[in-house]
C-alpha cells in the first residue's frame, strides 16, 4: 500500500507513535509519505520506503494566525496525486483530519484521482481537551463522522468520544504499541548504570514533556520520600513548561545532586533500560506509552489509576496504580519494591511478558494493516 501518514512531528505520543507506525510499515514493504511542517523527531536517517514531504506555510503580514491547516490539506493532495496514494492516516484530529477531508474533496473535484480515503486515530488530548473547547468541538465531531475509518489508542478513549461526542461512528481500538526488540533490558545495564548511580543506588525515571497533566513536581515529591528510604537517583527525561519549577523543587528539597535532568532524548530506551522503576503520576493518560516503553524494557511502572492506563499495567502484576496526586502511596509502592531485589525483578520479568504478549509492533501493525485495508474495500 502507499500511505500517507500526517503527525505532530515533536516528542508528544501522538507523534512518536504515527512515526514508529510508518517506520514498521516500510519495513514490512508499505511505501509511507509523512507529510507535515518539520521531519518527524523519530526519522533519524534514511529508512526504506519511507518518505518525507515538507508542509510550508505563507508567513504573509496579513495572517496573524499563518493557516497551516489549509497549507497541509494541499499539500495532503498534491502527493496523494503525484505518489498515487491509496489513502491518509492522519493522527490527532485537529486540525488534521480536517485537511485530511479537505484534500479528499480538492480531488474529488478535480476528476483526476479516485476518492481518496483518510484514517483518523484519536490519540487524547484531541479529544479530551482540544476536542471539547466549544470553539473547536461541531469541527471536530464533523471531521471525525467524515473520516473513513476511525481508531482509539484506548478503549477508554473510544468510549469517551463516543460519549461525549455523541457521534455514530464505529471507532476500532487499536492500542499503541512498542518495537520489543529495541526496547529491551540492556545486556551491560550494570555497566551503563555507573554513568548516573553507584552500585549501591536505585534508578527511578519519569519520561514526559512535562506539561501540566504530568505532574512533574509529583515526581519529586515522591522521588523525595523514596531517596530518603532507599538510595537511588532520579532520571528525568523530556523537557516543557514545567521544568523550572521542578528544579526549584528539587533545590528545595536539597536533592537536586539526586535529580538529573536529561533533557530529550532521541534514543529513549538506551535511557529508560537503566531504570528500576518509572513514575507516571499523570492527572491524564488516554494510554499511558511511557509505562509501555518501561515495561518493554523490565522497567516497573508506578502510575495512576485514570484513562487508559489500567488497560496498559494490572495492579500488583506487571505495576502499580494509585489515586491522582496521592504520592506517598506512590512513594511506598516504590520504596517496598526497591527494598525487595526479588520482587522487583519477578515484577520486571512480569511487565516485560505483558508487553510481549500485547503490545509488540509484531502484534499491532498487522491490526492497522487489516483496517486499511477494509476502509479501502469500502472505499472502492
Amino acid at each position: 500500500m502507499k500511505i500517507g501518514i500526517t503527525c505532530y512531528p515533536t516528542y508528544g505520543g501522538s507523534g512518536v507513535v504515527a512515526t514508529e507506525l510508518g517506520l514498521e510499515l516500510g519495513l514490512r514493504g508499505h511505501q509511507v509519505h509523512f507529510i507535515s511542517y518539520s521531519q518527524p523527531i523519530r526519522l533519524t536517517g534514511p529508512q526504506p520506503n519511507i518518505h518525507y514531504h515538507e508542509v510550508e506555510v505563507s508567513r504573509y503580514p496579513l495572517f496573524d494566525y499563518p493557516p497551516y491547516d489549509l497549507a497541509l490539506a494541499t499539500r495532503m493532495a498534491e502527493v496523494a496525486e503525484l505518489y498515487d496514494l491509496d489513502l491518509l492516516h492522519v493522527h490527532y484530529a485537529i486540525p488534521h483530519s480536517v485537511s485530511a477531508m479537505l484534500a479528499r474533496q480538492m480531488l474529488a473535484a478535480s476528476g483526476s484521482h479516485r476518492k481518496l480515503p483518510f484514517v483518523t486515530t484519536l490519540h487524547g488530548t484531541d479529544i479530551t481537551l482540544v476536542g471539547l473547547d466549544r470553539s473547536y468541538l461541531p469541527i471536530t465531531r464533523f471531521s471525525i463522522q467524515q473520516s473513513d475509518g476511525v481508531t482509539a489508542v484506548s478503549q477508554y478513549l473510544r468510549e469517551r468520544t463516543l460519549r461525549e461526542f455523541d457521534i455514530k461512528n464505529n471507532i476500532q481500538v487499536i492500542h499503541n504499541f512498542v518495537n520489543c526488540d529495541v526496547y529491551r533490558c540492556d545486556p551491560d545495564r550494570e555497566q551503563h548504570r555507573l554513568e548516573f548511580a553507584t552500585k549501591d543506588e536505585k534508578i527511578l525515571v519519569h519520561l514526559s514533556n512535562f506539561r501540566p497533566v504530568k505532574r512533574l513536581l509529583d515526581v519529586i515529591e515522591i522521588f523525595d520520600r523514596v531517596r530518603k528510604q532507599v538510595p537511588s537517583k532520579l532520571l528525568l527525561i523530556g523537557d516543557g513548561p514545567d521544568r523550572s519549577q521542578a528544579e526549584w523543587l528539587a533545590v528545595q528539597k536539597g536533592i537536586h545532586e539526586q535529580v538529573v535532568f536529561l533533557g530529550k532524548q532521541d534514543h529513549v530506551h538506551e535511557k529508560l533500560a537503566l531504570a528500576d522503576v518509572m513514575l507516571l503520576p499523570s492527572e491524564l493518560e488516554s494510554f499511558g506509552l511511557a509505562a509501555l516503553e518501561a515495561m518493554a524494557c523490565e522497567v516497573v511502572p508506578i502510575a495512576t489509576n485514570v484513562g487508559g492506563i489500567p488497560e496498559v499495567i494490572e495492579h500488583g502484576k506487571s505495576g502499580y496504580l494509585a489515586n491522582v496526586g496521592d504520592v506517598d502511596t506512590m512513594a511506598r509502592y516504590a520504596i517496598d519494591l526497591l527494598k525487595d531485589q526479588s520482587r522487583l525483578k519477578e515484577m520486571a520479568k512480569q511487565a516485560r511478558a505483558v508487553a510481549k504478549s500485547r503490545f509488540c509492533s509484531s502484534e499491532i501493525i498487522p491490526q492497522y494493516e487489516e483496517f486499511y485495508r477494509r476502509v479501502l474495500a469500502r472505499s472502492s
